[in-house]
């Protein structure tokens, strides 16, 4: 492999030093975060100012609404009391009346002043086109006779829009005489509304629109006002999507762009004014300030880039004269790889020599134990075919069948013993392959019996009722366990009652538990480094754990030891369940 002429630990494709890229890369961090955090505040302010202005326009608009109904409202009543509009109707002489109406019409400001007798006929009107025309059923006049007070009505005109109207009725004593009905000019203030905000709309208490700015929305919903669009264009969407991107979701889409919605009530049979105000204005402020900071922060890294240049090219040629030294450099690294490459292949295969020579160790220690295991089997079978023998000659054959049956099973003990011990004595491979971890341990307690009946331990195995299924070598695995149960045993030597217990859990991981109730562990620290062991001269190498802890690495796992709050040592096995262990092994 040829190096480099410049030492990339130092310096760029550009040239540029270490510490100068530091400096560019920490400037434009600095200027992202800035830009990203001023944006936010920026707009977070701009948009609070729109809003509140927003507001503040619909404060207005709800009180000239609300003044103009009041005022409108009031004329019903003194046209109900007014001695003319009696007399006429009384009379039928309505010659002066239309006259009469127009020039109240001219006063007040109404949309128009109607006059019906008490059939329904118009008999008299700000508008001649409308005389004689008959309204009994109309609204205005329906609820005017019903009610005893001023009628207010919203209607639906044919051609559009709505109109609001004030209807009450004219009577001398108690004779009915007809109904004075007056129209409120309210599409007035829609022509106002436009001036100074995007869209402006009025609705009445079932959120139906009444007044907009927008003739499209009269008579519908919000929701159905503004899904009245046309379809966007490819360049539109893309314009939305980035302002989505560069802003906080906007309150609502108005014809395809981001809108502002502010919402005031009336204070009138529960209306309400809605006004959408564009956030062109805001992102127009936000982004002149924006510019101002990122063209400063282009000028700090022009600036940075012009210093840092000139030094880069002031030290290339102290870079050309190493770069030799720096090939003779990487060809001595390339023999050291290949040299320590060469030592950990030497010191696997080392590793793996010591486990099972530990692993022979610890089988040659419970050979005494098994040999008593396998004396008392025999010494049992010998009793059995006696009494066999003497049963057979005395005719008993049933009887010395089930002898025969108690020698059959005590062969399967034995060759259960040997069995486990043939198995355990085996060099373990890397052939992996699922298996339950409780035949694991059952394994490995099975071994460990002598001893554990020798030294009175009182072992306690707490294990789930479904397999526990883990991807390993059963083998290594068995020898993991017997050296934790190996050292428990000796831990708890010097305990009155020696207590050992095995747990297995099952979560996102399987744990494998060892506590006992011993002296503890006296150096965490130290406590899986090879050769590291507290016992006598004689009773062990310090190998037991730092095997164990290799054994569970090499299973995607971790071994883990401390000291209980109670006394006693606590050493959990960790290991991957089969689908993750799979899923690593792929």
């Amino acid at each position: 492999m040829q190096p480099p002429d410049i030492d990339n630990s130092r310096t760029g494709l550009l040239g540029i030093p270490l510490w100068g890229r530091v400096i560019v890369g920490t400037l434009m961090v600095a200027g992202v975060v800035v830009v990203w955090v001023l944006n936010t505040w920026l707009t977070e302010s701009f948009t609070e100012n729109t809003r509140n202005r927003a507001e503040l326009r619909l404060v207005l608009y709800s009180g000239n609404i609300q003044s103009e109904l009041q005022r409108n409202s009031v004329v019903p009543l003194l046209l109900s009391r007014d001695p003319e509009l009696i007399s006429a109707l009384r009379e039928g002489n309505y010659a002066a009346t239309s006259q009469r109406l127009m020039d109240l019409q001219s006063e007040i400001g109404a949309a128009s002043i109607e006059l019906l007798d008490n059939y329904g006929r118009t008999v008299a009107a700000t508008d001649r086109n409308r005389l004689g025309m008959n309204l009994l059923n109309d609204m205005a006049f329906v609820d005017a006779r019903r009610s005893s007070d001023t009628a207010f009505q919203v209607k639906e005109r044919d051609s559009g829009g709505f109109s609001f109207t004030f209807s009450r009725t004219v009577r001398q004593a108690a004779d009915f005489l007809g109904v004075v009905v007056v129209e409120a000019d309210l599409s007035k203030f829609e022509r106002s509304w436009a001036g100074f905000a995007d869209a402006v709309a009025l609705t009445d208490s079932e959120g139906r629109i009444i007044l907009a700015t927008e003739p499209r929305w009269r008579g519908r919903t919000e929701v159905e006002a503004l899904a009245l669009r046309d379809a966007p264009s490819a360049i539109a969407r893309a314009l939305r999507a980035t302002a989505d991107w560069a802003q906080d979701p906007p309150d609502a889409f108005l014809s395809g762009e981001a809108v502002l919605r502010s919402e005031i009530r009336v204070p009138f049979r529960g209306w309400k004014l809605i006004s959408f105000t564009r956030y062109d204005s805001v992102r127009e402020r936000v982004n002149g300030l924006l510019a101002l900071v990122i063209m400063g922060f282009a000028l700090l890294l022009a600036l940075t880039f012009y210093v840092v240049s000139r030094r880069a090219w002031s030290q290339s040629a102290l870079f050309q004269r190493e770069s030799a030294e720096l090939r003779a450099l990487n060809m001595r690294l390339q023999r050291e790889i290949s040299a320590r490459e060469k030592v950990q292949k030497d010191l696997a295969v080392a590793e793996q020599t010591l486990a099972q020579s530990s692993k022979l160790a610890s089988l040659g220690e419970m050979s005494a134990s098994v040999s008593h295991e396998l004396n008392q089997p025999l010494a049992a079978m010998k009793t059995y075919l006696a009494g066999a023998r003497l049963l057979l000659t005395r005719k008993r054959v049933d009887e010395a069948m089930a002898s025969f049956q108690r020698i059959d099973d005590l062969i399967e003990r034995m060759g259960a013993i040997t069995r486990t011990l043939k198995s355990f004595a085996r060099k373990g491979g890397e052939a992996f392959a699922p298996l339950d971890l409780r035949d694991c341990l059952t394994e490995a307690l099975a071994l460990m019996e002598p001893q554990l009946r020798s030294a009175r331990v009182l072992v306690t195995r707490t294990v789930p009722q479904t397999p526990v299924r883990v991807m390993g070598d059963r083998v290594r695995l068995e020898q993991v366990i017997i050296n934790l149960v190996r050292n428990a045993i000796d831990a708890t030597q010097t305990s009155n009652a020696p207590r050992i217990d095995l747990i297995i859990t099952q979560g996102d991981d399987i744990t494998l538990t060892v506590r006992d109730n011993g002296t503890g562990i006296t150096d965490l620290e130290n406590l899986f480094e090879p050769f590291h062991t507290t016992k006598a001269a004689g009773e062990g190498v310090g190998l037991g754990l730092a095997i164990s802890s290799g054994i569970a690495a090499d299973h995607g796992g971790r071994l883990r030891g401390q000291n209980a709050p109670q006394g006693g040592a606590v050493f959990e096995l960790r290991l991957p369940i089969l689908d993750d262990a799979l899923a690593a092994a792929e």
